[in-house]
């Protein structure tokens, strides 16, 4: 794939945004702004899914200004710390939509983070854009069964309080694509495909097999929504010539990103399109993990 030349050591395009009036709002990427600043997650995610992309021009090189209210969101749920959530057993009814919740929430973000690496960042190749609109579609519907689920236990979005981790690290990359991308769906992303098949595993075990077979479905796109985090990742670091390990420690660094720890789902990650000096520097040697 052939990127654009940019300094190294900065995460954006250094060009002046055009104000609210001056954006045309005729192209994909200020139609991701608008879906972003949707408050109610139920419409955005239905919209998303039903934007016609063959029907917006990219426009590839405009920078879009940041409006108020990114990202838009519903009144609830109430967004808290996380040492604040109450952990409640999966076995229980209440704990397991309280599960089925978080997981909700998480797509809920999903969905802006696409949006948002859309909008965000000018001057990448079209097939960027692209491949992250695909991303929000498929979270979209990743929300959409789950609140399904959900509603179909007595409960609905916004009934439990929930923490705002993903959005953070994405309004501290708002100026660095590089460290969006290192940081969001290779690291905090990235996450899920260690930890939902144990999620899958408990619900299979109070009988929730609905909510196990949408979980599959998690699975199996998210280890593509990452795979388009490495790609990309990849892409930029031989495109400014940087080392993709040393460079994503020091952007870990840089931005204080949580220190995974295992275990790790190797063969998911593998199939995601981590590379073997990767998986070694984030879990020592791969075959002892």
């Amino acid at each position: 794939m052939t990127l654009p030349r940019t300094d190294p050591s900065q995460g954006s395009s250094p060009k002046q945004p055009l104000a609210d009036g001056q954006a045309s709002r005729a192209c994909l990427r200020a139609q991701a702004l608008r879906l972003l600043l949707l408050p109610d997650t139920q419409d955005k995610a239905q919209a998303v899914r039903a934007l016609k992309v063959q029907d917006w021009p990219l426009d590839t090189g405009t920078q879009l200004s940041e409006p108020k209210g990114v990202p838009g969101r519903p009144p609830r749920p109430q967004l808290v710390q996380p040492s604040a959530l109450a952990k409640r057993a999966v076995g229980t009814e209440q704990g397991r939509a309280s599960l089925i919740h978080a997981l909700t929430h998480i797509e809920a973000n999903a969905i802006n983070l696409a949006l948002d690496i859309v909008w965000r960042f000018p001057d990448m190749p079209e097939a960027f854009y692209r491949d992250w609109w695909q991303v929000a579609v498929e979270e979209a519907l990743h929300f959409q069964l789950l609140e399904a689920h959900l509603r179909s236990l007595g409960h609905a979005y916004g009934d439990f309080p929930a923490h705002d981790g993903l959005w953070d690290m994405a309004a501290k990359t708002k100026d660095d694509l590089l460290a969006r991308l290192a940081l969001v769906p290779r690291t905090l992303e990235a996450r899920g495909l260690d930890v939902t098949p144990a999620i899958r595993n408990k619900l299979v075990s109070v009988g929730d097999q609905a909510a196990a077979a949408i979980l599959d479905v998690i699975l199996r796109d998210e280890i593509g929504h990452v795979a388009t985090g490495n790609r990309w990742y990849a892409a930029l670091c031989a495109q400014r010539g940087l080392d993709p390990v040393r460079t994503y420690t020091q952007l870990a660094q840089r931005y204080t990103a949580p220190v995974l720890k295992g275990p790790f789902n190797l063969s998911a990650r593998r199939a995601a399109g981590f590379t073997e000096a990767e998986l070694t520097a984030l879990c020592g040697t791969p075959q002892a993990a």
